[in-house]
């Protein structure tokens, strides 16, 4: 992580589960942090539990506001910016259509603004997600030239994202020498510290921490799960190999385990309970559509990149269920997660 010391990075979305982990991963390795979100207040989220409130820049900002991010961001003036900041919930988007495309669309292309009136020199992930694909259910995993757009407002709005990335890209940035950018898909990314609602871990987390009877939908949807370190290392892998050269700008890479690593939600569930007999669970019904099988081809970050996920299947739920007994346990859940990442750096 020598490449990022004392460097200046900015992380939209930064109390999010992959924008906190990113955030603690860089202070540890000597960067200066800012990170821009407009949840950051919430008891549980990892704003509290990685002490974020005084080891890094925070700006209270929502994306949407395109007069308040374009003055932030001209005044840090970043060397690297990871963009997580979304509206990351499928039920969400239903209930919410208009803030979820404000949030995915509008936040995207104000960062984008941004972007093309700058003057500074900076290299810019931008993250979306594997729900970009128009997702047909194939068994063989998605490659970054597939088809995008979705069904559901959670899907769409991803990929519609990516449009207006890849027309910026090509009528503002591409030949802006002071810009690289490049953008990430990956999926059920696992990890502490998720409380979202209608989410598999948080909602398998809550019901512990509440001695209540978990109900579980969609029990046999396969996903790629995967846990928030490996995908971070990832876009860290990335954002390095960008700096230093140009043949990276404007390029998609998708980033996900081996096909063989799918696992049901069952699995999942089954797994847990080994590790925490505290899990109770029933069957309940589907209460929104859902996609029961998406798969990621990441051949292209493993090529390009030599990028792999370091993690196998088991050792992703241990330590997802590890960092949530922690806590329940009320141990120091800081120096747990520094832990976390320092024995992850260890693998191989």
């Amino acid at each position: 992580m020598k490449n990022f010391y004392k460097k200046k990075v900015l992380i939209t979305g930064h109390t999010g589960l992959k924008g906190s982990w990113l955030s603690l991963w860089l202070n540890e390795h000597g960067a200066k942090v800012y990170g821009i979100s407009n949840n950051f207040e919430e008891n549980k989220t990892n704003f509290k539990n990685f002490k974020m409130k005084k080891k890094i820049k925070n700006f209270n900002i929502d994306i949407r506001n395109l007069k308040r991010l374009k003055k932030t961001i001209q005044s840090v003036k970043p060397n690297f910016i990871f963009h997580f900041a979304a509206q990351s919930l499928v039920g969400e988007s239903y209930k919410r259509p208009i803030y979820n495309f404000e949030s995915n669309f509008n936040g995207t292309l104000n960062l984008l603004e941004v972007l093309r009136l700058s003057k500074f020199k900076c290299v810019i992930i931008l993250i979306t997600s594997d729900k970009s694909y128009r997702n047909f259910e194939i068994k063989r995993g998605y490659v970054e030239n597939d088809i995008l757009g979705g069904d559901d407002p959670y899907a769409a709005s991803k990929a519609s994202a990516e449009f207006v990335i890849n027309s910026y890209f090509q009528s503002f940035l591409k030949n802006k020498k002071n810009l690289r950018i490049a953008v990430c898909r990956a999926g059920n990314v696992i990890g502490g510290g998720d409380w979202s609602n209608n989410r598999l871990i948080p909602d398998i987390m809550k019901s512990i921490f509440k001695r209540k009877t978990l109900r579980l939908r969609n029990q046999n949807s396969t996903r790629p799960w995967q846990h928030v370190l490996d995908v971070l290392n990832g876009y860290l892998t990335l954002a390095i190999k960008l700096s230093k050269n140009k043949k990276f700008n404007g390029e998609v890479f998708n980033f996900g385990p081996p096909e063989t690593s799918n696992y049901k939600v069952i699995d999942v569930v089954n797994e847990i309970k080994k590790n925490w007999k505290l899990l109770k669970w029933v069957s309940s019904k589907q209460k929104f559509n859902e996609s029961n099988l998406l798969k990621l081809n990441s051949n292209k970050s493993l090529k390009l990149l030599k990028w792999k996920n370091k993690l196998q299947f088991r050792q992703v739920i241990k330590l997802v269920t590890d960092w949530y007994k922690c806590l329940y346990d009320k141990k120091d859940i800081y120096s747990f997660s520094v832990n976390q990442i320092k024995f992850f750096l260890k693998s191989k």
